[in-house]
């Protein structure tokens, strides 16, 4: 049946039956304005014809377009709340010695795997796979770093007995039992006592010699603390707010605060060494080599601590090679320490930094879009800041740090007059043009703006040799492009690579126990250059245990994988450059592994273990 095309005024009746049929009786039809059902039927038919097909038209130019996001798997919605289970559990327990803490994430844990395992890992995309696979990767590993962080717990639990008293009355409140102040006050009194027994006995230990070492001290110590925080917390609840909790509570609490307070200084003078007035002497806190194993698995790094050192020396030894010959350049007859000094002194004067290391960025961001490596979103550009570090953090990070903030070290008016001039020569034009691209862009800075809006789930698997590694896998392909234009500039890039060689060494060293902190130091000092105070708290730190104990390895180790990768998948003229770093960053902040598992399409299975051999032919 042909039929007739409609006139004006049908669409509009069309619309007014069907908001009638919506709205109910109470909007009635008048019987002229009423469209015969079998023309109603085929209008209809044609409006939802037409929606499809609107709807067909918009999903495929959105994905010819790009603005899918690729990122979404079977398996994302499963991460997301794992992550916001465990961030709830962990502020719920808030004591990190407690045993309930402990065995409730461990069952968090084994019901996510049990969950993950439930999913057909044949039906998931290679995205998915990606994610399932470093779901499982992350929850073992998270099992078993609770194993060792009881471990390392009872190995301090003879000095801190009160332990248990401090963790039950924190729970109670965070669980909402109701507290009996008389009781709770007992329990409080009680507790100077048990501290100033425990510290008479470490007294006698030390007269005998036979007191816990500096590691153990500051350990307890950092447990105290932290205990300390957390009766404070349950006192700072109940008081003012319940009378006779204060009643009677007020008084044993304050002395139970001071016996804390005192009994941690106790700990790091009599046992790390610690010194009022004096800068905190360098204390790690070393995991032994099955640890370091078991974290290098985790990473995807199939190599050993043994493998890894022998690696950084090769790598090391390169460096070295060049730095004598840009020595030769400078006229210091291949003398490297000379070469070291007199890049050292070619500082801008106070308060000249911020420009210069504006200039800088500049600097690289041009270089960079002149040889479309990378897409450089104009956000980015825009978006960076630049904040002053406090004197006090300059201790710990003697040089800028980066990403969308730039927190440059420099000098203030209170520190020494030596320490001026380490900071000024140590912070100087040719070191920050090595690092000003490391922090900014096309490092930390614009990695972290495409983690944001890329896979963005995958936060979870933050691993610093992706970030870390991203960031100097840029400075060897910069030198490997000519970005270095003098030779002030090459001694600026080698004594940051050579440092990045050196973390590797002495990092691993360290905790395989075949180097202390003081040598950690004396190694910077000696081997790379360093000034000593910027050598202290690099290695302060580095084994502070503060982060990951491959931290400080991740970022040669990290860019020596991406720079494989590049070799693999750009040099064969597989990918293009921009192509190679744009998928990169899109990938989000995984292990580099993966990332060339999904670059490269490589078949996966749930069996996966890591076998990538990076380094060498």
């Amino acid at each position: 049946m042909k039929t007739t095309p409609p006139t004006a005024s049908q669409p509009n009746a069309a619309a007014k039956d069907t908001f009638a049929r919506r709205a109910g009786p109470e909007y009635p039809l008048e019987p002229d304005q009423r469209i015969p059902c079998n023309q109603h039927k085929r209008k209809a038919l044609r409006l939802v014809f037409v929606a499809w097909l609107v709807i067909i038209l918009f999903e495929t130019f959105s994905a010819s377009a790009g603005q899918r996001d690729s990122s979404v798997s079977p398996t994302r919605s499963l991460i997301e709340r794992f992550r916001n289970d465990r961030g709830a559990l962990e502020r719920l327990y808030s004591v990190e010695l407690s045993t309930n803490r402990n065995a409730r994430l461990q069952r968090l844990f084994a019901d996510n795997l049990a969950a993950l395992e439930q999913l057909d890992f044949t039906s998931l995309d290679q995205s998915g796979r990606i994610d399932w696979l470093l779901f499982r990767n992350l929850l073992q590993f998270e099992q078993r770093e609770l194993d060792y962080a009881s471990r390392k717990a009872a190995e301090i639990a003879g000095l801190i007995p009160f332990a248990p008293v401090i963790i039950g009355l924190e729970e109670d409140r965070r669980r909402l039992q109701a507290q009996e102040p008389r009781a709770s006050a007992e329990l409080l009194a009680g507790l100077p006592p048990v501290i100033k027994t425990v510290r008479e006995k470490l007294e006698q230990q030390l007269t005998d010699k036979s007191a816990p070492g500096a590691v153990l001290g500051r350990r307890a110590a950092m447990a105290v603390d932290n205990l300390r925080g957390a009766l404070r917390n349950w006192n700072r609840f109940y008081a003012d707010y319940h009378p006779s909790f204060t009643w009677w509570v007020q008084a044993p609490y304050a002395a139970a605060d001071k016996a804390l307070e005192d009994y941690a200084w106790f700990l790091r003078e009599k046992l790390a060494g610690f010194k009022k007035g004096e800068d905190d002497p360098v204390i790690g806190d070393p995991i032994g080599r099955d640890a370091l194993l078991d974290y290098l698995r985790a990473e995807l790094i199939p190599y050993t601590p043994e493998e890894l050192i022998e690696l950084a020396e090769k790598e090391f030894a390169w460096c070295e090679r060049e730095m004598k010959r840009a020595a030769d350049d400078l006229g210091f007859n291949g003398d490297w320490s000379k070469a070291m000094a007199h890049v050292s002194r070619l500082h801008v004067e106070p308060g000249e930094q911020p420009k210069m290391i504006k200039e800088l960025a500049d600097e690289a961001i041009a270089f960079l879009e002149a040889r479309d490596l990378v897409t450089i979103p104009p956000l980015a550009k825009e978006t960076w800041r630049m904040e002053m570090m406090p004197p006090e953090r300059q201790k710990v990070n003697p040089y800028f740090l980066g990403g969308e903030v730039i927190q440059v070290s420099y000098p203030t008016d209170d520190m020494s007059h030596e320490e001026k001039l380490m900071s000024m020569r140590g912070n100087n034009r040719h070191f920050s043009r090595a690092t000003v691209q490391h922090e900014l862009i096309p490092g930390h800075h614009l990695q972290g703006f495409m983690a944001q809006r890329w896979n963005t789930h995958r936060s979870l698997f933050r691993t610093p040799f992706l970030v870390e590694g991203w960031a100097l896998y840029w400075e060897m392909l910069l030198w490997d492009l000519n970005f270095p234009q003098s030779a002030e500039d090459r001694v600026g890039m080698l004594f940051w690579r050579s440092h990045r060689c050196a973390r590797i060494v002495f990092s691993l060293k360290f905790h395989l126990g075949q180097m202390t902190a003081q040598e950690c130091i004396d190694y910077l000092i000696e081997r790379v250059g360093h000034e000593p105070r910027n050598a202290t708290a690099e290695v302060r730190r580095s084994v502070a245990g503060d982060y990951s104990p491959l931290y400080q390895a991740a970022y040669m180790l990290g860019g020596l994988q991406i720079r494989a990768l590049h070799r693999e998948l750009v040099a064969s003229g597989k990918m293009t450059a921009r192509d190679f770093h744009d998928a990169l960053l899109r990938e989000n902040s995984i292990p580099i592994e993966m990332i060339r598992a999904s670059l490269t399409g490589q078949t996966l299975t749930p069996e996966f273990k890591t076998s990538w051999r990076f380094y060498g032919e």
